[in-house]
């Protein structure tokens, strides 16, 4: 099993005032994209830390339903917590019966998932926060926007998202389309990130070595990118972080 385990060598700032769902005094595993590949994150989810995994628990691998199974555990547990993912929104909407375009990947997952955890898992992911803010550090999927800093992430929408909302599930879009018919992203929005201030997230395999790829702006703000490749023909990545 191909998994790597990496230790962010950075310098914590004072933690901000703010409420968050993360026990204080407590190390964290932060945990990329799993995208079905259950013997991974069932390695990843052998700590004493209270783990936050950046979303996209489903698709292209070979065991969507017990990721979610995993997930739903954790959470329940009160071991930790997930972030919502655009495969994890997509998942939910197809498992309420709304509109929304049934990939290769996502009917693999819908026809192998587990139908004791089909009302469950819906629930449960449009439940999950699209950000969250702890101290210096921001928990997102797709990119950081400056508003989550001041605004809580809010409801789903029964349409299309848009807005910030958009930015924390699909990240920062140039206006292109790529040869294979997806949105071309870009990462200006690293440049908006505040001194100090630590963003973790997904959906992006940016990785050229299979490490966690970090990114810091001019003005020392950090970004840090944990897809590498889960469920893809790569490994799940996951960082651990000391106590505030």
């Amino acid at each position: 099993m191909n998994i790597s385990a990496h230790h962010a060598p950075i310098a914590v700032p004072p933690a901000q005032t703010g409420h968050s769902p993360i026990p204080r005094g407590v190390g964290i595993r932060v945990v990329g994209d799993v995208h079905g590949d259950s013997r991974a994150f069932s390695a990843a989810l052998q700590t004493d830390r209270f783990v936050v995994q950046l979303g996209d628990l489903t698709d292209y691998g070979p065991d969507s339903s017990s990721c979610i199974a995993m997930a739903l555990e954790m959470q329940q547990q009160r071991r930790g917590l997930f972030i919502l993912g655009n495969h994890d929104l997509k998942l939910a909407r197809a498992l309420l019966g709304q509109k929304v375009r049934i990939d290769p990947p996502l009917a693999e997952t819908l026809e192998k998932l587990d139908h004791r955890l089909r009302d469950r898992a819906a629930e449960a992911l449009l439940a999950a926060p699209a950000w969250l803010v702890d101290g210096p550090r921001i928990f997102v999927h797709g990119g950081f926007h400056t508003d989550m800093l001041d605004y809580p992430a809010p409801g789903l929408p029964d349409g299309r998202v848009t807005g910030v909302l958009g930015r924390a599930l699909y990240g920062e879009h140039t206006g292109r389309v790529q040869p294979d018919g997806y949105p071309e992203r870009s990462l200006r929005w690293v440049d908006r990130i505040p001194a100090g201030m630590m963003v973790y997230c997904g959906h992006d395999r940016r990785s050229t070595d299979g490490r966690p790829y970090i990114r810091r702006n001019a003005q020392g703000g950090l970004a840090i990118f944990l897809d590498t490749g889960a469920g893809k023909g790569g490994h799940l990545s996951w960082i651990d972080l000391p106590p505030l």
